[in-house]
C-alpha cells in the first residue's frame, strides 16, 4: 500500500517544500512522514531544516524498555541536498565525562563540545542509539529509523521547549562518532547501506529486497507495484509476495532486521 503523507510542523522547519510534495500547509514543515492506519516498525521520512535541530540523543532498546518505552531508536540519514557550509553534529570532539557533559548542556559550551562535520548531496550517515547528534540548518535529508518517538533533548539554544537532561546524560555515549558509520553513495552503484540489527537499508535501481515487508521511496523515476505508480516524495510499503517494478528509478529500500 502506497503510505499517507503526513507534515509535521517544526521551529527549525521550511515554509516552501519542493514540488514533489503536494497539498503542503501554510506551515513552518520540518518533516514529512510515511504512516498508515496500523502502527508500523519502522519510519521513513523526510526532513527540510532553515536553523539547528536541538542537540539530543536516543536510546538503545533495553534503556528504553527500562523507562517503560516500547523500543529505542536507531536512524539513519541520506542527504538529498545541503547549503555550502552545512554541517552535522555527531558525537563529540573528545571524550568527556558524565558531568562535564551535563554542565556543558547547561550553559551552551555543548556546541563547541560536538563534533561538527560537514555534509552534502549523497552523503549517508548512520546513527546508533546513544549517539550525541544535532542536524544543522540549510539540509534536506531522507531519514530511516525505529519507529519510537524518543528524543532526549540536550540543548536546543534557548527555544522553549523541554530538556530531558537526566536521561540523555544517562544513555549518551561520551566519544566521537566512528568513522566508518559514515560513507557516499554513488547514484551509480547499488549499495548496503545498513545491515542491521534494527533494519537493513539498501541504495538500489531495482526491488532488491523480495523476501520481506519493506519500505520502498524512489528519489528518481518510478516504481509500479501492481496498479500502483510510486514517484519521489512518496512511500510504498510492499508484501513480501508483491512485485515492485523500477521503471528508471534510484531507490532506498528499507526492511525490518
Amino acid at each position: 500500500m502506497k503510505l499517507r503523507t503526513r507534515y509535521v510542523e517544526k521551529p527549525w522547519g521550511r515554509m516552501g517544500l519542493p514540488a514533489i510534495f503536494a497539498g503542503v500547509p501554510d506551515q513552518r514543515i520540518g518533516e514529512v512522514w510515511f504512516v498508515a492506519d496500523e502502527p508500523l516498525p519502522l519510519l521513513a521520512k523526510y526532513i527540510f531544516t532553515s536553523d539547528r535541530l536541538s542537540v539530543q540523543v536516543h536510546p538503545r532498546d533495553e534503556q528504553a524498555r527500562a523507562l517503560g518505552l516500547k523500543s529505542g531508536k536507531s536512524e539513519c540519514w541520506y542527504i538529498l541536498d545541503a547549503d555550502p557550509g552545512s554541517t552535522i553534529g555527531l558525537g563529540l570532539r573528545r571524550e568527556a565525562s558524565r558531568e562535564e557533559l551535563r554542565s556543558s548542556a547547561l550553559d551552551g559550551s555543548i556546541v563547541d563540545l560536538i563534533d561538527w562535520r560537514p555534509v552534502k548531496a549523497g552523503d549517508f550517515l548512520y546513527v546508533p542509539p546513544g549517539t550525541i547528534h544535532a542536524i544543522g540548518g540549510g539540509i534536506s535529508l531522507l531519514e530511516f529509523q525505529q519507529n519510537c518517538d524518543v528524543t532526549f533533548r540536550l540543548y536546543d539554544y534557548g527555544r522553549p521547549r523541554q530538556l530531558h537532561l537526566d536521561d540523555a546524560v544517562a544513555v549518551a555515549s561520551l566519544t566521537s562518532y566512528p568513522d566508518n558509520l559514515a560513507k557516499r553513495v554513488d547514484p551509480m552503484e547499488d549499495a548496503i547501506l545498513v545491515d542491521g540489527p534494527d533494519f537493513t537499508l539498501l541504495h538500489a535501481h531495482a526491488d532488491a529486497i523480495q523476501d520481506r515487508r519493506r519500505w520502498i521511496l524512489p528519489l528518481e523515476g518510478t516504481v509500479r507495484v501492481g496498479p500502483t505508480i510510486v514517484g519521489a516524495g512518496e512511500c510504498y510499503l510492499a508484501e513480501p509476495e508483491e512485485i515492485a517494478e523500477a521503471e528508471d528509478a534510484r531507490i532506498i529500500i528499507g526492511a525490518a532486521g
